[in-house]
């Protein structure tokens, strides 16, 4: 179980180290109680829609019956990781801004925040992730989110007083998201039986 949630919370992280930095910007543009709770049901309901898109994704998937067929998905995390230290990442600022400005209310804004600026990494890193689970680690995983998804609020909101830390994360989080991209991808492979079948046939 120890082995699932930390699987877990290294999922979650890697795809949210620069949604920190996002979470942070968001906060300097709000004040008042309700509306950080707003930015928190937000983020809930975009990280939510994500997670639930990877899960019948990941449930389409696992009618595969070869485990370490899926096991290739493990490919996509290691080729996000590489593009992202080749490429760099796009500047989401401007998304951030003109959203939290829009006449919808706040929660709704955050929730396409999180969206527009997650969705492809939390895709790409959760199905996979997700194919090589059983139903009860499902839960545990799901869990671990939402413990993870409080966590980063939290950090967010306390970060925002703490510019050198923003810097520090825009600075590095790059780098750090990518190796653990990598290693995610790899992790897959391993587990799945993938890496040891293309092995056996060098």
């Amino acid at each position: 179980m120890g082995k699932i949630i930390l699987s877990g919370a290294t999922a979650y992280i890697s795809t949210s180290i620069d949604y920190l930095i996002i979470l942070m910007l968001i906060f300097s543009q709000v004040r008042s109680h309700k509306q950080r709770w707003a930015v928190y049901l937000g983020d809930l309901l975009g990280t939510g829609t994500l997670v639930l898109a990877a899960l019948i994704l990941a449930f389409i998937l696992h009618l595969v019956p070869a485990e370490w067929v899926l096991g290739i998905l493990g490919i996509i995390p290691i080729l996000m990781g590489l593009k992202l230290l080749i490429k760099g990442e796009e500047d989401t600022d401007d998304i951030v801004h003109e959203t939290i400005s829009s006449q919808r209310g706040l929660m709704l804004n955050v929730a396409t925040i999180t969206i527009a600026t997650c969705g492809a990494d939390n895709i790409g890193i959760y199905v996979p992730f997700f194919v090589t689970l059983s139903p009860s680690a499902i839960v545990i995983v799901l869990l671990t989110f939402l413990v993870m998804l409080t966590l980063f609020f939290i950090a967010g909101y306390s970060l925002v007083k703490v510019p050198i830390i923003a810097g520090i994360l825009e600075k590095y989080g790059r780098w750090l998201t990518a190796a653990v991209y990598i290693l995610i991808g790899l992790y897959i492979m391993v587990e799945s039986g993938t890496l040891t079948k293309f092995l056996s046939l060098i």
